[in-house]
């Protein structure tokens, strides 16, 4: 009578290793996920139109500070808004091609109409009706590949902090293409999908949170402000 042995470890197919992400890569979507989960050791990686960005190590006043400034502003506005999300650096899924990780989010409760749906592995897909990038470094990258896919995949409004420049851009959708809003005599901007989101650049480039703060405050004391929080909660 034969027996039946297991097989030894020596029998058995070599583990492969998974390649690991590099700058440049052109890679799937799929792919993309498997290399980047394979590296827990890498805290933000994002494919833009198919190819792997990776950002340089992240300074204070040309990053760190900016980013932190636009997430407390947009937290404030959560927090006196009922059914809106907020996040940073939170992964993506915009579609095959396009895996961003935005500095900032502001997204509808898709329970309450909102445009984005959650994976049952937690990440957004489909897009978010705002996103914040700070462009430092990848100023060209934010104004123009980032821009077509978020366009393309329907991100309703886009704001872009060009930190070099000191200067911010505020894009809007409208007839399928990003068109640039203009501030206000004062350089107040206001979303047109947010009401009483307003951002006083000025204050903004001048580090006088105070200011931005006062400002967006006085935003949401307004009636369009309340009559969305209405329509929210309904």
């Amino acid at each position: 009578m034969s027996t039946i042995t297991s097989p030894t470890k020596s029998h058995q197919p070599p583990e492969v290793a998974v390649p690991p992400l590099e700058n440049g890569d052109r890679l799937s979507r799929i792919e993309f996920e498997r290399r980047y989960l394979a590296m827990p050791g890498v805290k933000k990686a994002e494919l833009i139109e198919g190819i792997v960005y990776m950002p340089s190590p992240v300074s204070y006043e040309r990053h760190g500070s900016p980013h932190a400034k636009v997430l407390g502003w947009l937290i404030v506005y959560k927090a006196e808004t009922p059914g809106v999300g907020v996040a940073t650096d939170a992964t993506v899924r915009l579609d095959l091609d396009n895996e961003p990780q935005p500095d900032a989010l502001l997204l509808i409760d898709p329970k309450r109409g909102g445009q984005t749906r959650r994976s049952s592995d937690d990440y957004i897909e489909g897009a978010p009706e705002l996103v914040v990038e700070v462009s430092s470094s990848t100023a060209s990258i934010d104004r123009n590949q980032k821009l077509q896919a978020y366009r393309r995949n329907g991100v309703r409004e886009y704001i872009i902090w060009r930190v070099r420049d000191r200067q911010i851009d505020w894009f809007a959708l409208q007839d399928g293409e990003f068109v640039a809003l203009a501030p206000d005599e004062q350089g107040v901007y206001r979303s047109r999908i947010f009401p009483g989101l307003a951002l006083d650049s000025p204050a903004m480039l001048a580090d006088d949170v105070a200011k931005v703060l006062e400002t967006l405050r006085q935003a949401m004391a307004g009636p369009e402000h309340q009559r969305f929080v209405e329509k929210l909660a309904n």
